[in-house]
């Protein structure tokens, strides 16, 4: 692994990878199994997984849950419109979103919305209850479009490396 002079881009060579994808397939892999996959000794794979982590290539572990089978039935997409493309605005709504655990991924959006939010609730109500309170120009939002998927035909937290 070679990292850039900005520290920005990691150039990852075919082992590093390969630890990459076994660990995105399992991230409980224990390091003697994914070093006997990749064909390394266990104190050189642990290295290599050590320095992925340090330069920030392997963020975090984390356990997926399936939101329905806990009682979060609904997964909406909403489009947000700020009051304002200033700073401030963009920094108050960031910090908000930050803030809220419906709030599973956050996106500031070149196109015709300024962000769009994927939120996860028990139902309905719950939505219209979260997007009174916190969709709301106290957040620099003047205007949202919910969008509700009708079936999740791919999920995945998988990075294609192949084409790296």
């Amino acid at each position: 692994m070679k990292i850039s002079s900005k520290s920005v881009r990691v150039k990852l060579d075919r082992i590093d990878k390969s630890i990459i994808q076994h660990l995105q397939a399992n991230g409980r892999m224990q390091n003697n199994d994914l070093a006997r996959e990749i064909g390394l000794s266990p104190s050189s794979c642990l290295r290599r997984v050590k320095l992925l982590e340090e330069a920030g290539v392997i963020q975090n572990y984390t356990t997926v849950v399936d939101p329905q089978k806990i009682g979060l039935q609904l997964i909406l997409f909403s489009r947000i419109w700020l009051v304002g493309q200033d700073a401030e605005t963009i920094d108050t709504f960031i910090e908000a979103m930050k803030e809220l655990p419906q709030v599973m991924e956050c996106y500031i959006i070149l196109g015709e919305c300024d962000a769009m939010l994927k939120v996860v609730v028990p139902d309905l109500e719950s939505y219209r209850k979260f997007q009174s309170t916190h969709l709301t120009k106290k957040n620099g939002i003047t205007s949202v479009k919910t969008d509700l998927p009708s079936q999740i035909i791919k999920q995945s937290f998988q990075l294609p490396l192949d084409d790296l």
